[in-house]
């Protein structure tokens, strides 16, 4: 896994949609879910998304604590 992809889940912001606005390691996991279910965009916008997924999915998401702190 690509460090610097963890950090950008931490960066950058949902470009559209109901979450507009929000950090993608901040949205919900109905959200993902649904990007998991109907498929995830294309580009970088879509790997975070599946990237998010997994992490949220597994529980992993405390992972990316020490990466906000920063």
């Amino acid at each position: 896994m690509d460090a610097h992809l963890l950090q950008l889940l931490v960066t950058r912001v949902m470009p559209y949609g109901k979450y507009k606005g929000r950090l993608i390691a901040d949205l919900p996991g109905h959200y993902l879910n649904w990007f998991a279910r109907e498929g995830f965009p294309p580009g970088e916008i879509g790997r975070l998304l599946a990237l998010m997924h997994e992490l949220d999915h597994n529980g992993l998401s405390s992972l990316l604590d020490p990466l906000r702190k920063r």
